[in-house]
């Protein structure tokens, strides 16, 4: 690596280390079985991991979270996140990045058609899951009021999520079939990053916090979801307005 690019990895690091920390703690929702939460920091993981690579996306996805945690008193959670979200943030990079390369060794159609086919995966997750498991009220916290107190107490129904669900294939098939044939991988290496934290957190809170683990299923697959649907098209604009970072 020059050393040019290790600054601006560098350089990189520490500003998206601060930004997933920001994204995190900015809109949480609270999950009383789990006692997890809800938040937005996939953004910034998958934004970081897609745009500078593995490493920047390991580093900045698990530290950044991990404070986030800390800060926002959700330190039982803290160690796990430093490693499940690093691991996220490696697996989105590293894929995306080989997304680049192997995308031309297959047509368009194949590409679209995977991807969706993944949507589709990430969208029926999302309204089983939910359907069976999540529903009720829910304690919704925000930085802009009190990180002590709700602001805001809510039901949800069951059948909410399967509406989630499909919104979710929709909006993952449009960008498909708008962007170009290398985002289709981008979009799978986040899936595959996404279901790894899924993963990750259903073992830790199963065998470690001893909490109602599937729970929080749908709404850690909302997370990649809302992070995957944000991520992907803020990386278009950054592209397009910096140029050298296609490199």
């Amino acid at each position: 690596m020059t050393k040019p690019n290790l600054t601006r990895q560098v350089g990189a690091t520490s500003v998206f280390t601060a930004l997933v920390c920001v994204a995190t703690i900015s809109f949480t929702v609270y999950v009383p079985s789990t006692k997890g939460y809800f938040n937005i920091g996939e953004t910034m993981i998958y934004t970081a991991a897609i745009l500078f690579g593995p490493f920047v996306g390991a580093f900045s996805g698990g530290v950044g979270s991990m404070l986030a945690d800390t800060i926002l008193g959700y330190y039982y959670y803290a160690p796990a996140t430093l490693v499940i979200k690093a691991f996220e943030g490696f697996i989105v990079g590293f894929l995306s990045k080989k997304g680049q390369f192997l995308a031309k060794a297959y047509t368009k159609r194949e590409l679209r058609l995977f991807a969706v086919k993944m949507g589709v995966l990430v969208g029926s997750l999302v309204g089983l899951v939910g359907f069976i498991y999540y529903s009720g009220f829910v304690e919704l916290y925000s930085v802009a009021f009190s990180m002590e107190n709700p602001a805001l107490t809510f039901f949800i129904p069951a059948e909410l999520w399967f509406g989630v669900g499909v919104l979710a294939v929709l909006m993952i098939a449009v960008f498909v079939f708008i962007s170009e044939p290398e985002y289709g991988f981008t979009i799978i290496s986040c899936i595959f990053g996404g279901l790894s934290m899924v993963l990750g957190y259903f073992l830790y809170q199963q065998f470690f916090l001893g909490v109602f683990a599937i729970a929080e299923v749908p709404v850690n697959i909302g997370q990649m979801a809302i992070g995957l649907i944000v991520a992907i098209p803020l990386v278009r604009v950054v592209k397009r307005a910096l140029p050298q970072l296609k490199s």
